[in-house]
């Protein structure tokens, strides 16, 4: 039987279905609500886990989304931000982002867990904008978030990229809690 040579991930149908027309991202705020919004449809729609991410232009415009999809594509790194970081990436047809000029920005709805953290800094974004931290994710819901650096703020902006955490953390909390609530479903 021959190796695999290809592989094929997807988002749920539904993020065909968003109509972003006249938005305004250009806040941080709206940026991370944005993200929760997504990590809200995801658990409400039973297609993945409570997280959800955006990449967007130094314009504030919209370039990809991410959520979840571990469980439904049978793939451990089918997180938010790295579903995020690959789809801009083919859209941009550029490893790292920002060389197209210009600081990119990733909004998530959840604190990055280890391997997202990874992705961060290679993926080419300038600013991360965080909703809930990794403690409330752990409190709220089953998941283990993986150990980071002790101080893993300070080793992203030594590489450059500005961290803001607690962006609209309280709605992120809620959606992490519902999640939490329904048992954890596994989808």
């Amino acid at each position: 039987m021959p190796l695999p040579a290809q592989l094929h991930i997807t988002l749920p149908i539904w993020v065909l279905e968003l109509d972003v027309t006249g938005r305004d991202f250009s806040s941080d705020a709206a940026k991370v609500g944005f993200a929760i919004e997504l990590s809200e449809y995801n658990v409400e729609r039973q297609s993945g886990g409570p997280f959800g991410a955006a990449v967007f232009s130094p314009q504030h415009q919209l370039i990809a989304v991410g959520v979840n999809r571990v469980v439904r594509q049978s793939c451990s790194l089918a997180h938010a931000e790295t579903m995020a970081y690959m789809l801009a990436q083919q859209r941009l047809q550029q490893f790292r982002l920002n060389e197209l000029g210009g600081p990119m920005t990733l909004a998530t709805s959840a604190q990055p867990c280890c391997q997202c953290y990874g992705a961060t800094m290679w993926a080419g974004i300038d600013r991360l904008l965080i909703g809930a931290r990794s403690e409330d994710v752990e409190a709220l819901t089953t998941f283990d978030e993986g150990p980071l650096p002790p101080d893993w703020v300070g080793e992203l902006n030594k590489r450059g990229i500005e961290v803001v955490r607690d962006v609209q953390r309280d709605a992120a909390c809620a959606v992490l809690k519902t999640y939490g609530e329904l048992g954890g479903p596994n989808y």
